[in-house]
């Protein structure tokens, strides 16, 4: 890989910082990628699976790494077309990383991705993977990148504990390892209608030195600003609202019956 995809992973890793959080406005494919990406605010791409998989008709979690790449190459290509694919860096949802994390984030970098969300769940089995396990694919992530010439590849280790029977004692411990692996950050949200508390967002600012990912949840951006978060998306909440607007619409046009 060349050294200006290092400078691109770089530049991302950079943008993690706690107290002035990187924001991320995620994307589906390549004419939300390229109008995000003309923003004057935007200083990095990230895309959401759950919206690639509903814009090629299919369930989060039940699409293949092909399908899922094949969104990510959308989205680098509208990043392109808005001439700023070597100013802003792209992180792609790569779900639990499918059979083989190496080959997974190797394609992606192929691709020009510099970075990724990792998942601790096996979604072929819908179980949560053993600390052990989700820590060996952090690994296996970070050294394939390495070998690619992106060793500032950057990993957004996520954790769906909670949403598996787990507390704050797991979250952190899952976390810190993570971090020991190579992660970047820690991405925890509130799965399974767990709606994550601002004690608990300074327990794992703490626990993880800032490095911790959030969505806004019922806590909103400047709050979790101010308690240190070092990332926030806001997965694939634009989509929704896009789709929304779209039936909206359709109605108002007359296209669509009510």
């Amino acid at each position: 890989m060349t050294t200006s995809q290092n400078d691109l992973a770089r530049k991302l890793k950079s943008f993690h910082i706690p107290g002035d959080p990187l924001l991320l406005a995620n994307v589906w494919d390549g004419a939300s990628a390229a109008s995000i990406a003309t923003h004057p605010s935007t200083k990095a791409i990230a895309t959401a699976s759950y919206a690639i998989a509903a814009t090629q008709g299919l369930d989060d979690g039940n699409m293949t790494l092909d399908q899922n790449l094949t969104g990510v190459r959308n989205v680098v290509a509208g990043v392109r077309k808005a001439g700023k694919a070597d100013q802003i860096p792209v992180s792609a949802d790569l779900e639990d990383g499918y059979e083989d994390p190496a080959v997974t984030v190797r394609k992606a970098i192929e691709l020009g991705v510099v970075g990724c969300n990792l998942e601790d769940v096996d979604n072929r089995k819908g179980e949560l993977r053993s600390v052990d396990d989700a820590v060996a694919r952090i690994r296996a992530a970070v050294a394939t990148a390495r070998e690619a010439g992106v060793p500032d590849f950057v990993v957004n280790a996520r954790t769906d504990v909670l949403g598996y029977g787990g507390n704050m004692s797991d979250v952190v411990e899952r976390g810190k390892k993570f971090l020991e692996a190579g992660a970047t950050s820690v991405f925890v949200w509130g799965v399974m209608k767990w709606d994550i508390r601002p004690n608990e967002v300074v327990e794992m600012v703490k626990a993880f030195g800032g490095r911790l990912a959030v969505q806004p949840g019922s806590i909103g951006v400047e709050k979790l600003t101010e308690l240190g978060v070092s990332r926030i998306s806001v997965g694939p909440a634009l989509w929704r609202k896009s789709m929304s607007v779209l039936e909206g619409e359709g109605l108002r046009l007359g296209v669509l019956k009510s």
